[in-house]
């Protein structure tokens, strides 16, 4: 008999464990309180938790429980949102009220421009369409100019294209994703960035170190993603106009239009246009390109809400051109072709043609009784093809991609342990003609992974993932990656992040701006499969501390940051030899170390102060020994001023921002073997710029804005190396380390129609 009573007992002490840590209750509509029917679909969570549960058909859920937990949020659709105080796991019994019985009320207030996350375990903020608004931003390359985790610089001195930078490195080792679908790579990396419209963009989302195996493997500094603006949340109609003093001149409009309760629709068109030759420095070449550029695209978007979907799909084409070379160049009479022999009297120009379609589709499924539970499928395709010479060089390339993800998201238990795992599936074809050469190629992948994420709802997190991919190219590999999250005491954080990443080098496509030189091109031929070359393998580690803080009844925040990242192999760019360009294997040790303090402070009411320091050290072994990165600064200071003056009802005010930058001196590629009047000093000296803007808002539908970029008027003496004999052998334009142009001024508008 004690045996039978001992082995119940025992059988029963996981159900009396499990009872002791959850608790019931049943949710009721108060207008119906004799009937004692409950409500289906009403979701319960502790505050300040993710823990949650969803009411069955008779209105009863379950939630884990533990003593701290002490308000159940409860929260339906048509109804109040109630806070219940928890003081036993006696079952409770709680009326809803129907929200049309509430009298009106509204609140306001303001929403930060840069969200950095105290419960994202990986080290990730959010920059929104505000914040994109405080410069000239037309396009996605220049939406970081108030952002100091990201590095802007030109890449040479006559596209006039902004490249970005992150822990010291280019973006070709960002993963660029636009509404997590990988967007800037292969041929589209050095123009990708310029191809998105800023005004298309709600959000951007930026992650430093390892990134998440979800998106792929090719990331090693980190992970950029682009949300666009969604036609079912975004005006009826927008337009912006954009005019500088620069001679550049933009259009942008969105039409969106509800086609059914459940189908919307957005046609986007944004057109560029400098048509005026601009020549400041007296070096007889273009301070800036001459182009023309139209980019149309159709969004629409289905959500059925009560059923759980949603769907976007997306087609989009562009067409980009660019002209740059010496001022007098004509493209019709002047293009000379690499049989030609030039002399005195010839023009050196150079033009570069794109033609971009795309299409994309995403469809999400929600569980509806298991909130927690999702499944979504992406699939897109492009069509690159880009006609370009540089002067006698040609360089063409098409880039035929198709991409396609699907992903299963659960927990395991309960919402503290979660994952996510899918498959993946890639194809590229390039062909790519330089000059006489093709270097034609296809790359297939195909991909699983695994992410599992843990969250204790109080002090630690951690968010661990593993895929494992097959590829034509590269072999079969592993990809892992962790982020663990601790809070040693109120308002800190402590992050870190470990992480592989592994890519094929684009050498041509990432690297357009050396054609535009008389370097000769050569490639160490080491017996890899793409070039010849071996893909580029990095490990990428760091760690984060923020702490937030209280002064003077304002509040702030500061973060330090520091990152590395070590190349198991790298494909070298050796430009150390004036007259020569040259790609190879790393033979050695090639390192990217990353320190930043950044300080946010709420002066005062709508006055925000933003600072950043930065320290860079990067080397990488040459054959010419170990040498710091060329064009690097290794210290970087930052500081935005914002403010805006009170809104007034009809929701007009005044906005001011101010951004500051100082760059340190770098270190120049060796010159010391051109002719005297052709060489560069070792460094180039620091220089500081100073960018202006302010808003005045009329109305909630209209707006206009000033300013001025580069206001402390920093130019570069001399870009273009041998400027007075494009088709000699001293010809360069790629050493560009600050500003061409000088000061610039624009101004525009906005008007919009909700």
């Amino acid at each position: 008999m004690k045996k039978i009573i001992l082995s119940s007992f025992l059988l029963l002490i996981p159900y009396l464990i499990f009872s002791q840590n959850t608790l019931k209750g049943k949710i009721m509509e108060k207008n119906k309180p004799k009937n004692n029917l409950g409500i289906e679909g009403v979701s319960v969570h502790w505050l300040h938790t993710n823990i949650s549960a969803i009411t069955n058909k008779k209105g009863w859920f379950t939630i884990p429980y533990k003593t701290e937990y002490k308000k159940l949020v409860v929260s339906y659709l048509g109804y109040k949102t109630d806070t219940v105080s928890i003081t036993n796991l006696k079952p409770i019994h709680h009326y809803l009220t129907i929200e049309s019985e509430l009298e009106e009320v509204i609140v306001r207030t303001k929403k930060k421009t840069i969200f950095k996350s105290f419960l994202s375990t990986a080290n990730v903020f959010t920059v929104n369409a505000d914040e994109l608004l405080k410069a000239a931003c037309c396009n996605l390359a220049e939406s970081f100019e108030t952002n100091p985790s990201i590095d802007v610089s030109f890449s040479d001195a006559l596209t006039g294209t902004k490249q970005i930078q992150m822990l010291g490195l280019t973006s070709p080792y960002l993963l660029i994703s636009q509404e997590n679908i990988p967007s800037v790579r292969g041929a589209s990396q050095v123009f990708g960035l310029t191809f998105t419209p800023g005004t298309w963009v709600e959000s951007i989302q930026i992650t430093k170190g390892a990134g998440s195996v979800v998106n792929g493997y090719e990331s090693i500094s980190g992970q950029i993603n682009a949300e666009l603006v969604k036609p079912f949340s975004d005006n009826k109609f927008f337009l912006n106009a954009y005019s500088s003093l620069n001679g550049r001149l933009e259009l942008n409009t969105h039409f969106n239009q509800k086609v059914s309760d459940k189908w919307q629709t957005g046609l986007y068109i944004h057109g560029d246009y400098r048509g005026e030759k601009f020549d400041k420095n007296n070096d007889n070449f273009l301070d800036n390109p001459l182009s023309n550029q139209v980019n149309v695209m159709n969004r629409w978007q289905y959500v059925d809400a009560e059923k759980g979907w949603v769907s976007f799909v997306n087609i989009r084409f562009l067409n980009d051109k660019k002209q740059t070379g010496e001022i007098d160049f004509n493209p019709d009479t002047d293009r000379l072709f690499p049989s030609s022999v030039p002399t005195a009297n010839d023009t050196w120009g150079s033009e570069i043609d794109t033609r971009r379609f795309e299409t994309s589709a995403k469809l999400g499924y929600v569980f509806p009784e298991l909130p927690f539970q999702s499944i979504g499928f992406q699939m897109a395709y492009s069509n690159h093809q880009q006609d370009s010479y540089f002067g006698q060089k040609i360089y063409d390339i098409e880039h035929e991609s198709i991409f396609s993800n699907i992903i299963f998201n659960s927990i395991i238990g309960d919402t503290r342990n979660k994952f996510k795992t899918g498959l993946s599936f890639t194809h590229d074809n390039y062909e790519e003609l330089v000059n006489i050469t093709n270097y034609n190629r296809k790359e297939t992948s195909a991909g699983a992974f695994f992410e599992y994420a843990y969250d204790n709802l109080n002090d630690f997190s951690l968010t661990a993932g593993l895929r494992v991919d097959t590829h034509n190219l590269l072999g079969t590999f592993l990809t892992p990656r962790i982020h663990a999250r601790y809070v040693p005491w109120q308002n800190s954080v402590i992050r870190a992040s470990l992480g592989r990443g592994k890519r094929s080098a684009n050498i041509f496509a990432e690297n357009q701006q050396l054609f535009a030189s008389s370097r000769e091109i050569n490639i160490d031929n080491s017996g890899g499969d793409i070039y010849g070359l071996n893909p580029e393998i990095a490990w990428n580690y760091g760690v984060s501390y923020m702490q937030k803080f209280n002064i003077f009844d304002r509040k702030g925040d500061i973060t330090f940051d520091f990152y590395r990242t070590d190349f198991n192999n790298q494909v070298v760019i050796d430009w150390e030899n004036p007259q020569e360009i040259s790609f190879y294997d790393l033979d050695g040790k090639s390192i990217a170390n990353s320190f930043q303090v950044e300080l946010n402070y709420n002066i005062a009411p709508f006055f925000n102060f933003r600072t950043a320091y930065k320290y860079f050290d990067i080397s990488t072994d040459y054959k010419s020994g170990n040498l710091q990165k060329p064009i690097q600064p290794q210290n970087r200071f930052f500081a935005n001023l914002s403010y805006e003056t009170p809104q007034k009802d009809n929701g007009s005010q005044w906005k001011f921002d101010a951004t500051f930058n100082s760059i340190g001196k770098q270190r120049l590629p060796n010159t010391m073997s051109n002719p005297v009047q052709y060489q560069l000093q070792e460094y180039a000296s620091a220089y500081q710029m100073l960018n202006l803007q302010i808003t005045k808002v009329f109305s909630d539908k209209f707006e206009a804005y000033v300013g001025g970029e580069n206001l402390t008027n920093v130019q570069q003496k001399n870009p273009v190396l041998a400027s007075d004999d494009p088709f000699g052998s001293n010809f360069d334009t790629t050493i560009v380390y600050s500003p061409i142009f000088g000061r610039a001024v624009y101004t525009g508008l906005r008007f919009k129609i909700k």
